[in-house]
């Protein structure tokens, strides 16, 4: 039988301490990543639920950038793009390619900006071309207005949304704009600045749309109509207006 010398006999239970120790480090150093992995997968989850659907983390912002590869016909200025493009599609297919959403802009032009200075314009065709960005309402202006002058037999109309109200920066925001047009009796919809390039339709009527378009945006639709203007119409007082219809 082999003798062990006496420092290999000291330094067996020193190897043994230390061993159990490292053991005990590495399961505490185990424990504590799990339960950050824990936390962090809580963390992600809780996020998750709280992310507003589509854009809405900015009422009416764009879902995805524009699509540089996207076909469209080009055009070097809006009067070569009206000598150009014949069809809805042609105008929408130039806005999936170019269009993005100018969210400063939407600020500027919040029912709370517009009240204290209503000498804020709304981009014309030609402008809008140029710039390719804006909000809502300078890019159904852009779609209605080209639409009109290349082919007025769809019947272009301006849809104007109201939604519950919602207030960011402390500026309140309740109105979209999309547009509206006619074709072999449907109706479709598009220049969306909440999901440009996109074409909804057919439809039968404007409300089975404004139905499904409350439930994709996951907001309240308060009431919505049909217009020939952007430009807020005056009211006529509620006597006159009657007898107005009165009249033989």
């Amino acid at each position: 039988m082999l003798a062990l010398a006496p420092h290999l006999l000291i330094a067996f239970p020193f190897r043994t301490t230390a061993m159990a120790m490292n053991n005990k480090v590495r399961a505490r150093s185990g424990n504590i990543i799990l339960r950050v992995l824990l936390l962090f997968a809580f963390f992600l989850l809780t996020v998750q639920v709280n992310i507003p659907h589509g854009a809405e983390s900015f009422p009416n912002g764009r879902e995805y950038p524009p699509h540089s590869t996207a076909a469209f016909k080009a055009a070097v200025s809006y009067e070569e793009a009206i000598r150009v493009w014949k069809t809805p599609e042609d105008i929408n297919n130039w806005i999936t390619a170019h269009v993005t959403y100018d969210m400063a802009r939407a600020l500027l032009l919040s029912e709370t900006q517009r009240a204290q200075n209503e000498k804020i314009s709304i981009y014309d065709p030609s402008t809008f071309f140029d710039v390719k960005s804006g909000m809502c309402v300078d890019l159904s202006r852009f779609a209605f207005e080209t639409l009109r002058r290349i082919d007025p037999g769809c019947r272009p109309m301006y849809l104007m949304i109201e939604f519950d109200p919602k207030e960011i920066s402390g500026n309140v925001l309740r109105l979209h704009w999309l547009v509206s047009f006619r074709r072999d009796g449907n109706i479709y919809f598009f220049a969306d600045s909440n999901r440009p390039g996109h074409i909804a339709g057919p439809y039968n009527t404007v409300q089975v749309f404004m139905n499904d378009y409350e439930q994709y945006r996951g907001r309240k639709i308060v009431t919505f109509r049909e217009l020939d203007s952007y430009q807020k119409q005056q009211r006529t007082p509620a006597r006159k207006r009657q007898a107005q219809e009165n009249k033989p």
